[in-house]
């Protein structure tokens, strides 16, 4: 069987991780996700993630490095993260979401994450501390409707 790519972005910016909540489908809607989502065939993985935050959020990003590790979601389908930096643009749920949250690393485990996240956005939270980052003021939402 061949096993498919979905990539999650760790998308970062002023110290904070962005938190997706899905939408859809039932069976994951009300939890929480690194946005992303899967390659296509003939797409690098870090072209997937650019498209994909282009997509469903609205905005441009730099896909930094893989996050060590994968994570089956179901067969032929398993889970890269990449940090990525904010290049332009505000995150709006465009598709698949219906709220999103900016994160600091000490607000990470506030929010319901889909268990295959979990362990990359520990190490983005770790990425975080680690680099000093400062989180800024504000309710931690971003473009929620």
């Amino acid at each position: 069987m061949t096993v498919r790519v979905v990539v999650g972005g760790a998308l970062c910016h002023e110290g904070r991780l962005l938190a997706a909540r899905r939408s859809a489908p039932p069976e994951l809607a009300g939890r929480w996700e690194l946005p992303g989502g899967k390659a296509e065939p003939g797409e690098s993985v870090p072209e997937a993630l650019v498209r994909e935050l282009r997509e469903e959020l609205g905005v441009e990003a730099e896909p930094l490095e893989r996050i060590p590790g994968e994570w089956p979601l179901r067969p032929g389908l398993v889970l890269h993260v990449w940090t990525a930096r904010l290049l332009s643009g505000v995150p709006a749920p465009l598709e698949d979401h219906d709220e999103l949250r900016w994160l600091g690393p000490e607000e990470l485990e506030s929010v319901d994450w889909l268990d295959q996240d979990r362990p990359a956005v520990a190490e983005a939270g770790r990425r975080l501390r680690r680099d000093g980052s400062t989180t800024s003021s504000g309710n931690g939402e971003a473009g929620s409707r």
